[in-house]
């Protein structure tokens, strides 16, 4: 006999319409069903649980998930969509409302209701009920209940509402709904692997999202015993049209992971080769081979190949900088294309400030709905699919993916949302690319995330044009460094494997690259111009590359004054090219340097291009000459390889690509004092040890130096592996540091130091999987201990409305340099103010202006 409630309990409310809760504890239910039924899904949760996984054990651990909202029994919550004074006790939320209910001190009838005695058979109380908080915690952070949680279950006979009846009534309902979790009887017992438990709160969050999306579930306030049903097909048709099924994408790709399909009809080049032959059983791979080798299409036909297989269902493209995933964004899109055929997903950018699917751009709108461009223009299968572009807490969802890397980090830190991150995130091929520009903080969080994806069965490929062997041995688990001679004898290109004795090499194609290096003993602005001067005017593409940007603007002001036309020009007047610009002039700026430096452009006319690290990836530019500063050697054969990309017709006297290397004119030992002089060195802090900077290691700089000094010719990608170890190598920081004295130990002591303490302050916020899930919590202070200090990039600045831009476009915001961001709030848009061609905004009372030099504080 069915126990009825004069007043149904509401799981969800809009706009003056209610959705019983039972049915959306059902629709959350069906959907987690449906998740783990996917294939790939279900091999990871069994990875990560260490047995298989049979249907009685995802039919109970779909009880726990039907459970996940049942704190919203409590009349406390009821109460939010009651008329006023109705409820005469305090407002509730649910989540610790729902854990209270198994716990002593609870009203044991409404407990009892719920299946107590079963779940107890289950074992899901034998280790502090695990399982079943980390579905309660589907909002995202771990939680501790609250005495006040337990009170207040009384009845309120004045709106006629009973939570024991509704308890009692969700009871029936249960055993009505998931029969295949009763009828395996106590004998099976929960997964007790303290990983599982983790990622079972991710996909119960993903089910939990998908299950509230009001357009799938409408909402139906009046109780349907037969509701289960439908949702249990509404849940399989959402995961499908939303791409979490990748089954419809697997048909229209299947056969084409041919290389000349995913390019358009280009062979692949040797190092694309090994990556295409290489063992799809292998979960990690790191491909190291020269800039401009072509490693994002190996990534691509990696990702073809496992996605055929059925070994991985998603793809998420990790970049350094939004600057560079914004530009690889286009590429892989047009490469799902070929490999779909255009029945493919569309590729969602993961970069904060952007709503990107495809070419289709988003605008929020209240109530977390999203207007697109292109609404009206495509059908509804294609705007559903966008589900997981529209916000960046499910992105990772999204079947296809490029973003910054600091995206991806999120799933590996105690910040809220991280299990659902990471559960989304398992069934992807990850690639992180230019993994070596990584600092210690990051690379920690970076090797975190890849033990636990790898760990629960995920695939994972790596990408480097200069990796040096003591950071490879790192991230592929492997506890003996090669000595420097060893390590300067392996083979350049080639493809690690984390469960291969060697690495698979090859001759790179189209031969060696030589280079002519010369070193400058100046940084002086108006000595680097007249060097560029003359070669501009002999007809030469030339490529300047500063270590910050005030540098980049001094130079760009000395060669103004001497021959502005041979600038580069953007919008009819010179521009230069860094970080500071607003992304629709990035944009532009970006398409002037490539025409300015493209093969296909026809003008022979000398130019020089000037900017900052922003030119060294990412551009698909070629430069007959190179002028950079001293930069760590990674960095410098990063730069170097924008020189010569092509083969094409070159002026007269640079038919050689040359590589002029701007140095102190006093030397480097200034540097230990320590001093900041133009990217090199460090800026003391207030503490005694503290330290930070760019390029901070002035031994591993002075092995740079001599490098060049030394070796006049640069043979490239022959001296790769060579020039990357000789420079970086522990044993070589510990001779030079022997050879000039104590002051240079002591230097590289500080900076060590300063790595030790970044990686351990790094390892204190990771997301604690071996921990079990009941026992863990999450900082208070998550923004400022831990997102802040993810990546090089600062706080997005939007505008209240777009405005004219000193480029001729209308501009809707910038993206403020990381050290001008401390203590700015900028959650809200702000009014800009336009004053003598210069775009002017107040924040929290500091003054940024922009023009055609970016942004100024």
């Amino acid at each position: 006999m069915s126990i009825i409630s004069s007043r149904p309990p509401w799981g969800k409310f809009d706009a003056g319409i209610t959705h019983h809760l039972a049915h959306h504890c059902a629709d959350v239910a069906a959907c987690f069903e449906a998740i783990a039924d996917i294939p790939t899904i279900r091999l990871r949760m069994e990875h990560s649980a260490n047995r298989s996984l049979s249907t009685a054990d995802i039919k109970r651990l779909a009880v726990l998930v039907f459970l996940h909202d049942v704190g919203k029994l409590h009349p406390g919550f009821q109460a939010k969509g009651w008329p006023e004074a109705t409820w005469p006790g305090g407002r509730h939320g649910h989540v610790q409302e729902g854990a209270a209910l198994f716990q002593s001190g609870a009203p044991e009838e409404v407990r009892e209701s719920l299946c107590w005695d079963e779940l107890n058979e289950w074992g899901v109380f034998d280790d502090g009920g695990n399982l079943l908080v980390a579905a309660l915690a589907h909002h995202g952070r771990p939680f501790a209940v609250e005495s006040r949680a337990k009170s207040e279950w009384q009845a309120v006979p004045g709106i006629g509402y009973d939570p024991a009846a509704s308890a009692a009534e969700f009871g029936e309902l249960i055993r009505s709904w998931f029969p295949e979790a009763f009828a395996a009887g106590p004998g099976v017992r929960m997964p007790t692997s303290s990983d599982f438990q983790h990622l079972f709160c991710g996909i119960v969050s993903l089910a939990d999202w998908l299950g509230s999306t009001q357009a799938i579930f409408k909402f139906i306030p009046d109780l349907d015993h037969g509701y289960m049903e439908r949702a249990r097909a509404r849940a399989r048709r959402a995961i499908a049209e939303i791409g979490l099924d990748p089954t419809r994408y697997r048909a229209a790709g299947a056969g084409r992971t041919d290389f000349p399909a995913l390019t358009g009809g280009r062979q692949p080049r040797p190092q694309q080769v090994l990556v295409g032959e290489f063992p799809l059983d292998e979960r990690l791979l790191i491909l190291e081979a020269e800039t401009g080798s072509g490693k994002t299409e190996s990534a691509i036909w990696r990702f073809a190949r496992l996605f055929d297989a059925g070994l991985v269902d998603s793809l998420y493209f990790a970049l350094p900088t939004r600057a560079a995933a914004i530009q690889l964004h286009r590429r892989v899109n047009d490469a799902m294309r070929r490999l779909f055929q255009d029945r493919g997903p569309e590729a969602v950018l993961v970069v904060p400030g952007y709503i990107r699917s495809g070419e289709a751009e988003g605008s929020k709108l209240p109530d977390w709905k999203v207007r697109w461009d292109d609404d009206g223009r495509v059908d509804e299968e294609r705007l559903v699919a966008r589900w997981a572009a529209e916000s960046a807490k499910r992105s990772l969802a999204a079947a296809i993916a490029v973003g910054t890397v600091d995206q991806v980090m999120l799933a590996g830190l105690q910040v809220k949302h991280a299990h659902l991150r990471a559960a989304a995130l398992s069934r992807s091929l990850l690639v992180i690319d230019e993994v070596h520009a990584s600092d210690h903080y990051m690379t920690e969080i970076q090797r975190h995330l890849l033990k636990m994806h790898v760990g629960r069965g995920g695939y994972a490929m790596l990408m480097s044009a200069t990796l040096g062997s003591v950071a490879r041995s790192r991230w592929l688990g492997q506890r003996i460094e090669p000595s420097f001679e060893r390590a300067a004898a392996e083979p350049y290109p080639a493809v690690w494997g984390k469960d291969k004795a060697a690495p698979h090499s090859c001759d790179p194609q189209g031969g060696q690259k030589r280079v002519s290096m010369t070193l400058e003993p100046t940084m002086d602005a108006d000595a680097c111009a007249r060097i560029a001067i003359e070669a501009a005017r002999a007809g030469a593409r030339v490529l300047i590359i500063r270590n910050t940007v005030g540098a980049a603007i001094d130079l760009f002001d000395a060669v103004r004054k001497v021959d502005e036309p041979l600038l580069l020009n953007a919008a009819g007047g010179p521009a230069l090219h860094h970080s500071r610009f607003a992304p629709e002039d990035r944009a532009l700026l970006d398409q002037a340097v490539e025409t300015a430096l493209s093969p296909a452009t026809s003008d022979t006319a000398g130019v020089i291009v000037i900017g900052t690290q922003t030119l060294e990836q990412s551009l698909d530019i070629d430069a007959d000459i190179l002028l950079t500063d001293l930069c760590p050697i990674d960095v410098l054969l990063q730069r170097i390889g924008r020189l010569h990309r092509h083969r094409m017709d070159r002026p007269a006297g640079f038919g050689v690509p040359q590589c002029h290397v701007m140095m102190l004119e006093d030397g480097l030992e200034k540097l230990l004092a320590p001093a900041f002089v133009n990217g090199l060195g460090a800026i003391k802090g207030r503490g005694r040890d503290e330290v930070y900077g760019i390029y901070m290691d002035v031994p591993a700089l002075e092995l740079t130096r001599r490098l060049v000094v030394d070796y006049p010719e640069w043979v490239i990608p022959e001296m790769n592996r060579f020039l990357v170890e000789s420079a970086t190598h522990p044993d070589r920081i510990t001779a030079l540091n022997a050879e000039l004295g104590r002051a240079w130990s002591t230097y590289s002591n500080t900076v060590y130091g300063k790595g030790l303490a970044e990686r351990a302050a790094a390892r204190g916020l990771l997301l604690p999987i071996a921990q079990p899930f009941a026992e863990i919590r999450f900082p208070d202070d998550e923004a400022g201990s831990i997102r802040t200090r993810l990546g090089a990039e600062g706080a997005r600045v939007t505008f209240t409305k777009a405005v004219m831009g000193p480029f001729g476009v209308e501009i809707t915001g910038f993206t403020l340099p990381a050290h001008w961001s401390r203590g700015v709030q900028t959650a809200e848009p702000v009014e800009p103010a336009m004053t003598e061609g210069t775009i002017r905004v107040d924040l929290d009372g500091v003054a940024f202006g922009y023009d055609r030099m970016g942004i100024r504080k």
